[in-house]
């Protein structure tokens, strides 16, 4: 059964856990907890609560008026679970005063989780106290604390009790039994009724409670178990008598068998009796614990006679006790039979009057056995605390009348005192600590000895001059201890006979004894360190406790003075700790409070401190002398202590300088650090401005003035926002407005000591400069970032700090004369970090700073300019914007304020205004970037960074560039645009020389390491370039890289080892070129047209190089995605001025394609096509767009006499690849293309295709020959769309010759375009017919067939054309490499040579033939090459059957409308079929002329394709060729 130690008040309010009020219990009482409510969960669970500890001696020791409650509260959920096996555990519960008027409402109080919100209304008062009892801590019986959080949910017994009046209760409890069942064969039902009887057996009416609230009853009757051989009742009822009875009053139980049936148990008698004596015979009370009874039986007419059953042993207790008094066993005598049958009770004793210890009532009945004093005093040491405390006015009057009545024999003095040092120290242990009230109470209110104080002062006195004794010393230790309550009763005796006898009487004894105590104290610090260390120790800590005390009996002054010369008894460095802790609690006394007490103590205080902080102090108790130090700033600064300016003086002198190196020599991290911050802190507030002066005064020159402020200012810096939490407002803004004080107070000596030119110390200024502006910008200043409320209270009660400091800032810049251009450039960044904060007043006071700078630089400089100025300037604005700072306000009000102020001077007109629209159009570049920084798209970081970087170039800033180009490198990482970041890269690297010339700080990257050459660095920078081209294919640029390096290390290094690895590099660069899969990148148009775009897009237009296998579709939904509020434009013209100036956005995107821009050492010449490949898509920089329209009007029969062309133009700011994948576009230009000259180009085109074609086949026996199929039937037989033909009825008619003379010459550059076309179809059909398979012998048929007629056609009219060589020939350039060059078009016409004229101009339209043209799909062949050729990359040309080898990417597949797109798209689109189309197996039977045409409209979009297809029937062999006619764009 778990044991709750509580007390005191006879009845406990009781509440379930849903807060219903439950049967009010009694202390002692059994709590049976049946349901315990914790969710839903029910624990049926039992406590009792017992061991009654805490009494009060008499009804007169509190009376009603003066009584106080308490209340406790424990957490039971583990007992209530049954997690704790030790039923027998006691607990001790700490329990917290509250008022009376709180008391009277606590019986509606459960606990707040619980609380219905009407009871919590009801019981606000109580809140505050339970917060207290639920933190308070569980203390187990050895005084060990431990924490015990109360939850919500946790099952808790909440009880209030009140500490009143006398108590004179036993509460019995009624445990078990074992009864014989005799001749029964079932156990009996055995029913337990209890009686309270005098000595003469009459019994006491109503003494006995069963609980609390019910009236007393005569006879307690248990509760019966059937037929149970050993009951366990654990009924606990209350006994309740007059204490004169209690010495002759016993309790008597008597035992019955009860019957289920009426009749027979009426004639049921008891069978068995029990009693036991409440009071035993040397007068002690009834032993609380378990009692075994002896059973008797009732069958003998004696066993109701109390005379004759009082004459036996009630219990086995007493018969051992007999046994061991007489040394004999005992024999029951048989007047009264005893039974086999046993019984256990359990008793607890609650009464202020009644003990159970026998030395205990040897003290109080002490005058009766006065021979025994001694003895009795010394066996009162031995006595339980409980009993003591519950007797303890008793004892302590007892005491205090054996000193009174003894006063002549000083035999019990010593003997007394020991006694009342024992009963204090038990007031001082935590099992009673509580009860230092009811000592408070006695002392002021009971105690009476008024000649008491002269024999505790004289046995004191010994104990302390003989402390060299061993026999004396544990005493005097347990005296120390009870120091405060020993000098409690000291000064009440002195009190009470003064009040009754006057001062004059005792002659000044009792204060001659009170000096040698303090004098003997002394005597007893200044011996060795070695000897009582423990008594000393004790001393020091409790000989403050008796400072409040002593001063109502003794001259405050002279106690100062003898405290005081106790502490310096004390030898330095000897117990530095607890005397500095003594000196705390010196310092909390009253004592302190009086002036003149002050007087005394605190130069004691200060010597102390200062020895302890001194520069040369070893290892200083940090901790004990910043309590010291808080608590005499502390005590200064309350109300009631009189003046303190001359103590603040006194510390300011002392200690203000010891206390700030303090502070600078502690770390950040050391947990004194925020201690000693506060306290010079509270030293700062105290002082006045007087002290400030008189401080500065003090030092005797003007090198120790400079050292204290330099230290002080560096100081202030390094502490501001470092040490507390930035949570703790309250704390940092005092501190800051004290700190702001100071400074002010600094300033006036800066001015006053250091101003003129003759003392002018740059370095101080120049920290008092930075302190400011660190004042200034600490962040718990800057209202900006609390919310409304929170800035209201801060200006309400601080005001805008920085506003202050900020116009001290202006005033002692402008005080600074000629000094000032010795803070140019440093104090630019400081200044510029001042004028950045977001006020507006501040800013307007500080920003004109700027403008004094430029005219003292201008004014004091040789060249007349403020160049310093300027590049700190722009230095630093470039840091802080980065850092967040700065806004559209600032940079309007910065242009505005230079523009003003240097339009109005006279030298600094033009360049004055000119800085400031330079400063504004940077801040416009930074913030934009700034804004931009955090965007989820990296491309208009990466936009932002280069106008930044762009700007800083201009400027040859090359400090910040670099560190932009870095940034710039890391976005373009960051999305793997690998050639990009290489190209940035570049321009670092072209900073540098190839030289051994050191590096320049700013020229080292950010993660580079000092002391590198130039050559070191660049080589590096190259290594990393030449990476990153290698991963963004871009190999032609890595080999131009590669061969510096090779220069370097071959001609300067001659380092052969890594020219190796160089030229191995290289070599695989070249191999790659030739073999690597290389996707060429698309190249897209976008124009960014409205207002709100921000400035760098604007209304501008740019060209974007797209990424690998990048689509149209992608990329517009990636830039749409960028801008979700765009509308996407569905024309290519650019837009007219209401879009431009539109609020909104609006997006144009398109497709363009490249122009061929051929270095010089290629030009006419023939090349791989892997090489053209390249700079189809690189190193460009023009970028067409062509839009077919119609000028005239339009022939039904051709069109192509009237289509024109629109060809738009566009240059870019740069050459792609760059440090961007998109440029803006510089210039734009738009030219028409007549149909003559459109015939020209796609002829030309066609041609060239073909001959490519043509040569790979015949060079690559291995390639399908699907695509020269296709290429070929749509030349020789053009089916619907015509052929050349159409160009023939176009142009090559009488009427539009004679309309068109100037035409002549290009007409006949088509003719001799169109005649070219028959040698290369002859040597493309002959290769045909070599790789066809049986299956293709048809279509071959067929194309030879129409060829003929073709070439018939062609050679007649415009005359037969050859080449100088074979288009199959291999060309050799060195022994095992075979290099077939891409045939242009322009090298095709010089190539060929006309052998036969045409006869006439007219011939292909008067020849008559209606029938179908012939060459409308040489046209489309042609006109397709002006699709971009790399609509899918993947598929490229490759030599010596290197193609096969090339991986199919997995993002296409033959059903891909991607794949089919791209079948025809430029030079290399033929061989995009690895796996072509097999057409069906030939049949003999199919008809051989039969052809369809069907023609796939695309769907409306700015790019249309024409496409084709094309079904040839023959012999049931069906071939689907898909064919592109054109590219073009409509509006």
């Amino acid at each position: 059964m778990a044991r709750f130690i509580i007390a005191l008040e006879q009845t406990i309010d009781n509440y379930d856990a849903r807060g219903e009020p439950e049967l009010s219990l009694q202390v002692g009482d059994t709590v049976h907890i049946l349901e315990t409510f914790e969710g839903e969960c029910r624990v049926p669970t039992c406590i009792c609560v017992c061991n009654l500890l805490f009494c009060f001696q008499n009804c007169d020791l509190l009376s009603p008026a003066s009584c106080f409650f308490v209340s406790t509260v424990m957490d039971i959920t583990d007992i209530a679970h049954g997690k704790i096996d030790d039923d027998d555990k006691q607990y001790f519960i700490p329990f917290q005063q509250i008022a009376m008027e709180t008391y009277i409402r606590q019986r509606q109080l459960i606990m707040s989780p619980l609380m219905p919100s009407r009871v919590i209304g009801e019981n606000e008062p109580l809140v505050a106290v339970f917060n207290k009892v639920i933190a308070a801590r569980e203390v187990n019986h050895k005084g060990q604390g431990k924490s015990r959080p109360i939850g919500q949910k946790n099952v808790s017994l909440l009880l209030c009790f009140c500490l009143w009046g006398d108590v004179n209760d036993i509460y019995v409890t009624l445990l078990q039994g074992e009864f014989d069942r005799g001749k029964k064969k079932t156990p009996k039902n055995v029913e337990v009724i209890m009686s309270v009887l005098d000595e003469e057996g009459n019994p006491m009416e109503k003494a006995i409670f069963p609980g609390a609230g019910y009236e007393g009853i005569t006879e307690y009757k248990s509760v019966i178990y059937y037929q149970v051989k050993q009951p366990c009742w654990n009924e606990t009822v209350k006994v309740a008598i007059p204490i004169e009875d209690v010495c002759r009053c016993h309790l008597r139980l008597t035992f019955r068998h009860r019957s289920s049936q009426d009749s027979r148990d009426k004639s049921e008698k008891p069978f068995g009796m029990a009693f036991v004596r409440l009071m035993k015979s040397d007068g002690t009370t009834l032993p609380d614990g378990k009692h075994e009874l002896i059973v008797y039986k009732v069958d003998v007419k004696k066993a109701d006679d109390a005379k004759t059953y009082l004459t036996l042993p009630g219990s086995y207790a007493e018969v051992e006790e007999k046994e061991r008094q007489t040394g004999k066993s005992f024999h029951h005598g048989g007047i009264i039979p005893i039974t086999k049958d046993s019984f256990q009770i359990a008793t607890l004793t609650c009464s202020t009057k009644l003990t159970q210890n026998v030395d205990l009532l040897g003290l109080l009945n002490w005058r009766s056995n006065t021979e025994r004093l001694e003895e009795i005093l010394q066996k009162l040491m031995e006595v339980e605390g409980g009993e003591i405390i519950k007797f303890l006015q008793d004892t302590l009057d007892a005491l205090f009348n054996i000193m009174m009545e003894t006063s002549e024999e000083e035999t019990y003095d010593t003997l007394v005192f020991n006694a009342l040092v024992f009963i204090i120290s038990l007031i001082g242990d935590i099992k009673f600590q509580h009860f230092n009230p009811v000592l408070e109470t006695y002392i002021s209110k009971h105690f009476s000895a008024t000649l008491a104080y002269q024999k505790l002062t004289k046995v004191l006195n010994y104990f302390v001059g003989h402390a060299e004794d061993p026999a004396h010393t544990e005493r005097l230790y347990a005296a120390l201890k009870a120091f405060k309550y020993l000098f409690h009763f000291i000064v009440q005796s002195r009190i009470l006979y003064l009040r009754f006898y006057g001062n004059s009487e005792d002659g000044g004894q009792f204060l001659d004894s009170i000096r040698t105590l303090f004098l003997s104290i002394s005597i007893l610090m200044d011996r060795p360190l070695d000897e009582g260390v423990k008594i000393k120790g004790a001393i020091l800590k409790y000989l403050p406790t008796i400072i409040n005390d002593l001063q109502k009996v003794f001259d405050a002054v002279e106690l100062s003075v003898q405290l005081a010369k106790f502490i310096e008894s004390i030898p330095d460095f000897q117990m530095v700790r607890q005397k500095l802790g003594c000196l705390v609690k010196i310092v909390e006394s009253n004592l302190f409070k009086q002036p003149d007490c002050r007087d005394v103590l605190l130069p004691l205080i200060t010597d102390q401190l200062s020895g302890q902080l001194d520069d040369n102090s070893n290892k200083p108790d940090l901790e004990a002398c910043v309590q010291l130090l808080s608590t005499v700033l502390d005590m200064l600064d309350c109300k009631d202590v009189g003046p303190t300016s001359a103590h603040v003086k006194l510390i300011v002198d002392r200690l203000l300088r010891r206390v700030n190196r303090t502070v600078i020599n502690l770390s950040l991290d050391s947990p004194f650090i925020g201690h000693y911050l506060a306290c010079m802190t509270a030293i700062l507030k105290q002082m006045e401005d007087a002290h400030y002066a008189q401080y500065i005064s003090t030092f005797k020159t003007r090198q120790d003035i400079i050292d204290f402020l330099m230290e002080t200012f560096i100081m202030f810096k390094n502490l501001m926002g470092n040490v507390f939490p930035p949570d703790w407002m309250i704390l940092n803004l005092h501190q800051m407005k004290v700190f702001l004080r100071a400074i002010d107070q600094y300033s006036d000596v800066l001015n006053r000591y250091f101003l003129d030119s003759t003392h002018f110390h740059l370095q101080l200024w120049n920290n008092y400069f930075h302190l400011i502006v660190a004042f200034l910008t600490h962040k718990s200043l800057q209202l900006e970032t609390f919310s409304l409320e929170k800035r209201n209270k801060i200006l309400n009660k601080y005001g805008d700090m920085r506003k202050s400091i900020g116009f001290k800032l202006r005033d002692m810049w402008y005080n600074l004369g000629q000094q000032k251009m010795k803070f140019i450039p440093a104090m630019v960044g400081p200044i510029l970090e001042a004028t950045l904060v977001p006020e507006p007043e501040l800013r307007k006071a500080t920003i004109p700073i700027f403008f004094d700078m430029m005219q003292c630089e201008h004014h004091f400089s040789t060249n007349h300019n403020f160049q310093k100025f300027e590049n700190e300037l722009i230095t630093k604005l470039d840091q802080e914007v980065e850092g967040g700072r700065g806004d559209e306000q600032y940079k309007i009000l910065l242009e505005k304020t230079l523009l003003e102020r240097c339009r109005r001077h006279r030298y600094l007109s033009q360049s004055g205004e000119a800085l400031a629209l330079l400063l504004s159009s940077l801040l416009e570049n930074l913030l934009a970037y700034r804004t931009i920084t955090h965007d989820e798209s990296p491309e208009l970081r990466m936009s932002c960074t280069v106008n930044v970087l762009n700007f800083y170039k201009e400027k040859k800033r090359e400090d910040i560039y670099i560190r932009y180009l870095y940034k710039l490198r890391d976005l373009h990482l960051d999305c793997e645009n690998y050639t990009e970041a290489a190209y940035t890269l570049l321009l670092h690297a072209e900073l540098l020389e190839w030289s051994d010339k050191p590096c320049a700080p700013h020229l080292i990257p950010w993660d580079g390491t000092q002391g590198w050459t130039q050559q070191e660095l660049k080589e590096r920078l190259f290594q990393e370039i030449m990476c990153n081209l290698d991963k963004g294919k871009m190999w032609e640029k890595a080999i131009e890289m590669a061969k510096q390096l090779v220069k370097l290390h071959e001609n300067q290094m001659f380092d052969f080892i890594e020219l190796s690895q160089l030229l191995k590099q290289q070599a695989q660069y070249y191999e790659n070129i030739m073999h690597a899969m290389r996707p060429q990148p698309e190249y897209f148009a976008v124009g960014y047209y409205g207002q709100g775009f921000p400035s760098f897009l604007r209304n501008k237009m740019f060209i974007y190089r797209g990424k690998e296998y990048e689509w149209l579709e992608d990329f517009s939904l990636k830039l749409m995605s960028q801008f979700p509020n765009a509308v996407k434009m569905t024309i290519t013209s650019p837009p007219g001025d209401n879009i431009c100036n539109s609020p909104g956005q609006h997006i144009q995107c398109f497709m363009v394609k490249p122009v061929l821009n051929l270095p010089s050492q290629f030009k006419d010449k023939e090349l791989p096509e892997q090489i053209l490949n390249y700079y189809r898509t690189n190193e460009v920089e023009k970028f067409q767009y062509s839009r077919p329209f119609r000028k005239g009007e339009k022939d039904p029969e051709n069109e192509f006499a009237t289509m024109w062309i629109e060809r738009t133009t566009y240059i870019t700011a740069y050459c792609f690849p760059g440090i961007l994948k998109w440029f803006e576009v510089k210039s734009m230009s738009v030219e028409e293309i007549s149909p003559l000259d459109n015939a020209i180009e796609t002829m030309e085109l066609a041609n060239e295709k073909l001959s490519n074609l043509v040569q790979q086949q015949a060079c690559d026996r291995s390639l399908p020959v699907h695509p020269l199929s296709m290429m070929l039937n749509g030349i020789v037989d053009p089916a619907v769309m015509g052929g050349f033909s159409n160009y023939e009825k176009a142009f090559f008619t009488e009427a539009y010759m004679k309309k068109n003379p100037d035409h002549l010459e290009r007409i006949e550059v088509l003719k001799h375009l169109i005649a070219l076309q028959i040698p290369l179809l002859d040597e493309g059909i002959r290769i045909h017919g070599e790789k066809s398979t049986e299956q293709l012998k048809p279509l071959h048929n067929r194309l030879v067939t129409c060829f003929q007629d073709l070439r018939a056609k062609v050679e007649k009219l415009y005359g037969v054309i050859t080449l100088p060589y074979s288009l199959t020939e291999k060309k050799k350039s060195r022994v095992g490499s075979m290099v077939m060059p891409y045939i242009m078009s322009s090298t095709l016409r010089r190539m060929s040579t006309i052998s036969n004229a045409s006869s006439g101009h007219s011939s292909g339209s008067s020849d008559g033939n209606p029938s179908r043209p012939a060459s409308q799909e040489s046209v489309s062949t042609a006109s397709s090459s002006l699709i971009p050729r790399n609509k899918l990359p993947c598929f490229q040309h490759r030599t010596e059957g290197s193609f096969a080898a090339q991986p199919r990417p997995k993002s296409l597949t033959i059903g891909d409308r991607r794949l089919t797109l791209s079948l025809f798209h430029g030079e290399s689109s033929n061989l995009s079929l690895y796996n072509p189309l097999s057409p069906l197996p030939a049949s003999p039977h199919t008809p051989r002329s039969s052809s369809e045409c069907t023609t796939t409209h695309p769907t409306q979009t700015e790019d249309c394709l024409f496409f084709f297809t094309m079904v040839h029937e023959y012999d049931n062999a069906t071939i689907t060729v898909p064919w592109c006619y054109s590219t073009f764009s409509f509006k």
